[in-house]
Order: structure tokens, then C-alpha cells, then sequence
């Protein structure tokens, strides 16, 4: 549930972890811990304090207690079971939760030391977000996070370090990949003639990653530990089972899913693979710098939302106001001043056009707040979905996004071919988003394989 709240959050993957090799004497010591951790609740305050100070790891110079552990792989374990995934052995989840903390904790001390801070009132923000995107007050939020179980102080850290994630990558990653027009034309070269455009797969995969400089024994024992992998598949073992139990990819703990995705947004190894697939079907054990792939197509679906190519697409012509809460106008006064804009307009009492230029605080306002028209993906999410369910002349209740709170009213609507110039924009884009999330999963490797981590488990 926590990982569902926070999800809308981050616009990439997570990290994309190596598994560290621990001895047989560290993972009985996780199997015990593990199966312990539904008495962390239940234990007496003397126990509870032993637990609490008790060292399970040290990433650089910090540690990661017993107690922080257990929670993180009960949380793991309610996430698995949420979405009818069989829960690994208690050993094997244990193992994969220490590591994406190890990672997850290398990451914040990372962003420290560039300097990347998040005040309380970005969280705050972050949180209202959360709140509005499940329909729910804070307070309403507050709630359904203790009745999980989780305390609301805790979940307020969770959503900080996915911001601060979030940041780390943008200075890391986002703000130094570039697509030419030489890049451009040979993607668009590359799009095989008669596919269709914009369809989607939804593969799953278990990555067993390799670190930097592995020797040639590392890396034969990891392809045989593939090979068995896609034989255990094969003869009908449980493939969301065995990815979380193995799979060092982030999306380990949803079963190995990437969800559905166009091809563009997807490495090109995986969708070579998946072209001589059925829904179902495994590929032969794939490689890529990252470390040997199982992958499986789960299913394929026609095209969804705008194609690069020049099929039609839907088009938007809509205006907005936009106020931005800051120190002097807070998020109540916004809401209540929009919400009496909306009502101005409704009665007859101003055009909407007249209040935008004189409320809205961004550069549509000289023309009325009027945006043109809009293609979809030209806006953030919370905009997009607000617009999409208005009709034409109709007008939105205020709208939080991430540059503030938004009336939305539709004008019209059509639908065309996308331009020359629309389509190479997308396959910019496209181009651009997987280079993002190739890179970051190999800065996050390479974070891993540098950080120096000590395991304390007896």
C-alpha cells in the first residue's frame, strides 16, 4: 500500500540493484530475523530497545538496524501478497530487502553530499498530491497509512527519499543525456514498416545483475543461475514467485512487471526478443551490460495515447489560471479564490478569459490563459487526466499539480495527423526517456558496486 501511494511520485523506475554474494552463516541469521518480524509489534519495550539497536548492516558509515529491516520486509511481504504473488523464503526476501535498502540508503547519502535538500513544505506538497490523487483529505491519508501499519512520520521520510531520488537523478542523469538529429532520424529509420504503430507489451523479467570488472567466473555463474531460471519457467514454476526472489531489477517485488509500455520505451534487446514471442512465452536467456535477462511476454495490446508516426491523434484547445500558493497566498486561499473564479464565470459574472488575465500568475495570461492546442504528453500527468475529463466548454474544480493549483476549461477538441515536426519531437522523447532509465539503472550499479557495505548478521 505504501509503494501504491507513493508510486505517482517518481517518473522512473527505481533503483536497479546488484544482489552483494553473502554467506550461508548471513542468510540463517535473515531467515530467523524474518521470521520474527510480526513479534517486532508484540514484544516486550526491553526486547524491543535490543532489536532497535541491533546492527545489521553498515553502508559506508551508517548502519541499518535490525528493527528498520524487519519492518521493510513486512511491508515487502504485504506488497506481495496484495498483488497474489507466493512470498519467497524467509532467507531469500530478507536478503533482497537489506540489499534495496543498502541501495536505497547509498542513493540519500549521494544526494547528501551533492547538497540536494527537501524542506518540509516540498513534502508537504508531495503529500497534498498523494492525498488528491487517492481521493482522500490529509487527515483521510494519515488514517489509511496507521490503519497499514505504517507510522505517518515514517511514511513522511519515505515520500522525502523518493524525492530526493528524484532530484539525485535529475542531476545525475536527466540534465546530461542528449539526443541529436542524427539519433532522431535513425530511430524514426529503424521503425519497421507495417507494425502497428504505438502498440504496447507488458514483459516481466529477472535480472541477475553483474557488477563492474566481474571476472569470468562471476559472470559463468550467473548465466548458469539464468539458464536454471528459465528451466524452472519452462516446466511451470511460478515466474512473479522466482523474480521476486532472485530478480535484483527494481520491480522485483511486483512479480518482475515493467507493466505496459510502446516499444520506444523499452531497451531494444527487449523488444527484439519479445517480437518472436506469444503472450506467455519466455525468451532464450538474453545479455546486456547490466547482466543476464529472463524475460517473458506477458501479453501485447494495439496502439494507446499518440503514436510516433502519422497516425491520427487527439488534440486538445484548452486555458487555464494558475495560482501558485507561497508565502502570501496559501493552498486554501488559492482553492478558495479559483473555486470563486469558477463560479464568477458560471453565473455570468466575468469571462473566463478576463479572470485569467487578471489572476493568472504564468505566461498564458496575456492571451486569456489560452494554452493552444495541446498534444497529449505536453502536460504533467494531474493536468492531462483533469483536462481529459472535461468536456468541451466545460470547467474543471481547482487542480493541484507540481506548478500549483489550476482552473481548467476545455474549448474544443479535434483530431489529426501529427506533424513532421510532432512526430520527430516524440521520437526525441521516446529516445530521450529510454536513454534516462538505461542510465540511471547503470549509475545505480556502479553507486552499488563503490559503496562500502559491512554485514553484521551473526
Amino acid at each position: 500500500m505504501l509503494r501504491h501511494l507513493i508510486a505517482h511520485l517518481v517518473a522512473a523506475a527505481r533503483a536497479d540493484v546488484r544482489r552483494a554474494a553473502a554467506p550461508a552463516a548471513l542468510l540463517l541469521s535473515l531467515a530467523g530475523l524474518v521470521a520474527a518480524a510480526p513479534a517486532f509489534a508484540q514484544s516486550t519495550a526491553a526486547t524491543a530497545a535490543i532489536e532497535l539497536d541491533r546492527v545489521v548492516a553498515v553502508v559506508n558509515s551508517e548502519a541499518i538496524t535490525a528493527h528498520e529491516l524487519a519492518l521493510r520486509v513486512t511491508l515487502a511481504r504485504r506488497q506481495l501478497r496484495e498483488q497474489n504473488i507466493e512470498v519467497p523464503p524467509a532467507d531469500v526476501l530478507g536478503k533482497q530487502v537489506l540489499e534495496r535498502m543498502i541501495v536505497d540508503r547509498a542513493q540519500q547519502q549521494a544526494a547528501r553530499e551533492m547538497g540536494i535538500r527537501i524542506d518540509d513544505a516540498q513534502v508537504d506538497r508531495a503529500l497534498a498530491g498523494i492525498a488528491q490523487e487517492n481521493k482522500l483529505t490529509l487527515a483521510q491519508l494519515r488514517e489509511r497509512v496507521e490503519r497499514e501499519g505504517t507510522g505517518f512520520a515514517r511514511f513522511r521520510d519515505d515520500v522525502r527519499e523518493e524525492i530526493v531520488s528524484r532530484r539525485l537523478r535529475e542531476r545525475e542523469i536527466d540534465s546530461r543525456i542528449q539526443v541529436s538529429d542524427a539519433d532522431v532520424d535513425a530511430f524514426l529509420a529503424s521503425q519497421p514498416k507495417g507494425a502497428q504503430p504505438g502498440a504496447e507489451l507488458h514483459v516481466a523479467q529477472i535480472l541477475l545483475a553483474i557488477p563492474e570488472g566481474a571476472n569470468a567466473e562471476q559472470i559463468e555463474r550467473q548465466r548458469l543461475r539464468g539458464e536454471e531460471l528459465v528451466r524452472q519457467v519452462q516446466a511451470g514454476n511460478d515466474f512473479a514467485r522466482l523474480a521476486a526472489a532472485f530478480s535484483s531489477a527494481p520491480e522485483a517485488m511486483s512479480g518482475g512487471s515493467l507493466g505496459w509500455r510502446t516499444a520506444e520505451r523499452l531497451p531494444q534487446l527487449f523488444v527484439d526478443a519479445a517480437s518472436t514471442l506469444q503472450p506467455g512465452q519466455i525468451a532464450p536467456l538474453l545479455r546486456s551490460p547490466a547482466g543476464f535477462h529472463v524475460l517473458k511476454l506477458v501479453d501485447r495490446r494495439g496502439a494507446a495515447g499518440e503514436r510516433i508516426g502519422s497516425a491520427p491523434v487527439t488534440q486538445t484547445r484548452a486555458r487555464h489560471v494558475l495560482i501558485r500558493p507561497n508565502e502570501i497566498v496559501s493552498e486554501d486561499e488559492a482553492l478558495r479564490r479559483l473555486r470563486e473564479i469558477r463560479q464568477r464565470v458560471e453565473s455570468g459574472n466575468g469571462t473566463f478569459a478576463d479572470l485569467a488575465r487578471q489572476y493568472s500568475v504564468d505566461g498564458s495570461a496575456g492571451r486569456g490563459g489560452d494554452l493552444g492546442w495541446v498534444y497529449p504528453g505536453d502536460t504533467v500527468p494531474e493536468f492531462e487526466r483533469a483536462m481529459n475529463a472535461l468536456a468541451p466548454g466545460q470547467i474543471s474544480d481547482p487542480v493541484r499539480t507540481p506548478f500549483g493549483v489550476h482552473l481548467i476549461q476545455v474549448l474544443e477538441r479535434r483530431t489529426d495527423e501529427a506533424s513532421p515536426d510532432r512526430v520527430r519531437q516524440l521520437a526525441r522523447q521516446a529516445l530521450r526517456e529510454r536513454r534516462i532509465d538505461e542510465g540511471y539503472q547503470d549509475w545505480l550499479r556502479q553507486l552499488r558496486d563503490r559503496t562500502y557495505v559491512e554485514y553484521k548478521l551473526e
